[in-house]
């Protein structure tokens, strides 16, 4: 069995702001912070999901397993209308394009002024840990959100080595948590659909599918 290295906060932190995208990404980050007994806030800030159905069953789902492991959970503003006034001109970007630097600027800079305001020195988020993101492209604006803040760091550790990716999933099939089946925004909604019908796939349900515990 491969060793997991301890986690340590940079900088000597004592404390870390974790942007949550969704409880899939975040469950496998929450369980290795709290096992390495790193004291941490969940800070849900997330315009971009849309409908407002999925958005709340996504916020749900993690409030659910903050709940159970006693972990305090931020629900930022579901400010959509400034998000599409900020896409306007890149609904046709492709997933990993400006359209979702846009995206990523926009929550990590809320994020870095709630972590400002409210005594953290260091955030991160679990966006990272998905295999379908860019990882530079995730560094790369948290980096630049926190550079607005004196003493504001923004963790640039890798969430996807040491088997995380892997955890990940199985923490979802132990949680039976929601199994979203697009990005979040309508863009990557619209887009997720056309391919599933050149590929003779129904479109997507929106609060259907959930990870399974018997699930191989």
């Amino acid at each position: 069995m491969s060793h997991v290295p301890e986690l340590q906060l940079p900088a000597g932190a004592d404390k870390l702001l974790l942007h949550s995208c969704c409880a899939p990404c975040s469950g496998e980050v929450m369980q290795r912070l709290l096992d390495a007994g790193i004291v941490y806030t969940i800070y849900f800030y997330n315009p971009n999901i849309h409908p407002l159905k999925e958005y709340e069953i996504r916020k749900n789902e993690n409030i659910r397993f903050a709940e159970k492991n006693n972990v305090p959970f931020i629900d930022g503003d579901y400010d959509k209308d400034e998000w599409f006034r900020r896409a306007k001109g890149m609904e046709f970007e492709p997933e990993r394009g400006i359209r979702c630097t846009m995206c990523f600027d926009m929550r990590f800079e809320r994020t870095a002024l709630y972590g400002y305001e409210h005594g953290f020195t260091v955030f991160t988020s679990s966006l990272g840990i998905s295999r379908w993101k860019n990882m530079e492209q995730i560094n790369d604006c948290g980096l630049r959100a926190a550079s607005h803040y004196p003493n504001m760091i923004y963790w640039t550790f890798n969430w996807r080595k040491n088997g995380g990716s892997q955890r990940m999933i199985e923490i979802s099939k132990q949680e039976e948590f929601y199994q979203q089946e697009y990005c979040g925004c309508v863009y990557s909604r619209r887009d997720t659909n056309l391919w599933r019908l050149k590929n003779g796939r129904e479109p997507i349900e929106i609060g259907v599918k959930y990870y399974s515990k018997g699930e191989k």
